[in-house]
């Protein structure tokens, strides 16, 4: 109860998703929350994209938007390199595009400035 929050679109606050679901963050290169299970509020865009500059690069993917006003939120990786192939299946969500609503002191926050328990998929 004291970390649980819930994560929304930072352009129009739809509910994606929340801590309790939250796998792993990735605060070096990429700056994500890693999540098992989204709201409905999530779409999982078609077709699937090769990354082709940045962390991503020569990675296969899908790219997550908030289905109420199309902002992209993040990606579902298909295929990764070993580096990140911990990711491969998991909602992933830029933490740049998400604010987080923290339930203990009823405050919107962004997600950049949360810090989450470590957790960690690589292990």
């Amino acid at each position: 109860p004291e970390q649980c929050a819930v994560f929304q679109c930072r352009a129009c606050r739809a509910v994606l998703g929340d801590s309790l679901q939250l796998c792993a963050h990735e605060e070096r290169r990429l700056g994500l929350l890693a999540c098992l299970r989204v709201s409905g509020d999530v779409a999982r865009e078609e077709p699937q994209l090769i990354g082709l500059e940045g962390a991503l690069l020569g990675c296969t993917f899908n790219a997550l938007s908030c289905r109420s006003c199309g902002l992209t939120v993040g990606f579902m990786l298909y295929s990764a390199f070993s580096d990140l192939a911990y990711l491969r299946g998991f909602f992933c969500f830029f933490k740049d595009s998400i604010l987080c609503y923290l339930l203990k002191n009823k405050m919107i926050v962004e997600a950049t400035k949360v810090k989450f328990p470590a957790l960690s998929l690589k292990e």
